[in-house]
């Protein structure tokens, strides 16, 4: 995912408890010509290319996948897995050449669904499936009244905020509005020693996430009712906020260049009093132990209930001669409890069904991530020109900081308007 790919590296980390080749052929052996799947001879053989999250745990996974998939079903499953770095210009090599894997794991669908290319969930997910996935997950996979994006584990965000520069700073609680963290992150500022108030990343790393977090608890959006809402009142007043926090020198220097790896790490190091996080970093922090940290709910502006920033990516189908039922026992097989929810631990990411909710549940240290995850917020993943303009997001948005908020906006509201 956009956000998970970034985090590859935190992600493999051990987590008590978790926290979150060549082309191919195709199908290979047993097809035939046709215009889609379902079409032609059944193929026995189908072929996945799957996303790197972590060294030590995916390729495991798929390996026993495959296996077990081959047993239960009888169909064979060719497993590619792909570097992050990697996989966004193979599969789409793959796809232009007319060589689409029959599964494909990316953190964008919604482009090639309006080319056609995808089965549905009325295809190829079994009822009982698309009932156990998390509504949200169902909402932002759903392009055009139909749900493509079938999601393979989740991310979200929380408030992370470091106990020890709190009590030097006189600081009882986490702050639940803006004007409170405004406060409390002079007061750690004013600690002097290198210390920071709040790390803010807004550099192209991941720039969307940070501000989806920032003005989904300001009540905006970037998409409204069909129409794109970046240069929104509601969102201008947001940037304003953080140039606010910039300009008062209670965050780290330069946070328009600044990645969130790099806002990590400024945490990690004990210098920083807040930063937003995800499970992963809580992981890398427990396996570190020089930080005594706490999570809790971002603050909003106003104090209303707090919303968090959801990530996920996609296990999307092709449309390829033959392959419809050994793409559905694929799904079958794959939201069983013991796999899918088995594979989202040893990542160390959240899960993206009821039923997966439910039974992380018994982990305390997840609980403010599942309290939110049902109703998380995500990026408009549901829109083809999203990927283009999360590009100009992440190259632009650091710009309101040292220039004009709106004007930061209004361009790319002007982006997204003219379809990237």
């Amino acid at each position: 995912m956009t956000s998970t790919k970034k985090s590859a590296v935190v992600a493999g980390l051990a987590i008590a408890g978790l926290a979150l080749g060549a082309c191919g052929g195709g199908t290979g052996a047993g097809t035939s010509a046709g215009a889609s799947g379902g079409s032609g001879q059944e193929v026995k053989t189908i072929k996945l290319v799957a996303a790197e999250y972590s060294k030590d745990h995916t390729k495991a996974f798929w390996d026993a996948f495959a296996k077990t998939y081959k047993d239960k079903t009888g169909y064979t499953l060719d497993v590619q897995v792909v570097s992050w770095d990697n996989i966004d210009q193979q599969s789409s090599t793959m796809i232009q050449n007319n060589q689409a894997p029959d599964i494909l794991n990316l953190n964008a669908y919604a482009s090639y669904a309006k080319d056609g290319l995808l089965y549905d969930s009325d295809a190829v997910l079994p009822a009982a499936v698309k009932s156990d996935i998390l509504d949200t997950f169902v909402k932002y996979g759903t392009y055009q009244g139909k749900f493509y994006g079938f999601p393979d584990l989740s991310s979200a965000r929380a408030f992370f905020y470091n106990k020890t520069l709190f009590k030097q700073a006189g600081i009882a609680n986490p702050p639940k509005t803006w004007a409170e963290l405004e406060d409390d992150a002079k007061k750690i500022t004013a600690l002097g020693n290198g210390n920071v108030g709040y790390a803010l990343p807004l550099g192209p790393e991941e720039s969307q996430g940070e501000f989806s977090m920032w003005l989904f608890n300001n009540g905006g959006t970037w998409k409204d009712g069909g129409k794109w809402t970046i240069n929104s009142d509601k969102n201008v007043e947001t940037l304003t906020f953080l140039k606010k926090l910039a300009d008062e020198k209670v965050t780290q220097n330069n946070p328009a260049r600044t990645n969130r790896a790099d806002a990590f790490d400024l945490f990690k190091s004990g210098k920083a009093g807040m930063v937003i996080g995800f499970s992963p970093l809580a992981g890398a922090l427990d396996q570190d132990k020089k930080v005594d940290y706490g999570v809790a709910p971002f603050p909003s502006n106003d104090g209303s209930p707090s919303k968090t920033f959801g990530v996920t990516d996609y296990l999307m189908a092709f449309k390829k001669p033959g392959n419809e039922k050994a793409v559905k026992a694929f799904y079958d097989l794959y939201y069983q409890p013991d796999q899918v929810n088995t594979f989202i631990k040893a990542e160390g990411f959240l899960p993206v069904t009821k039923t997966g909710v439910q039974q992380f549940q018994s982990d305390p240290k997840l609980k403010v991530y599942l309290d939110t995850l049902p109703n998380a917020q995500l990026t408009p993943t549901d829109d083809p020109t999203w990927d283009k303009v999360k590009l100009a997001v992440q190259q632009n948005l650091g710009g309101g900081i040292s220039g004009s908020p709106k004007a930061t906006l209004d361009g790319l509201q002007k982006t997204a308007e003219n379809g990237g």
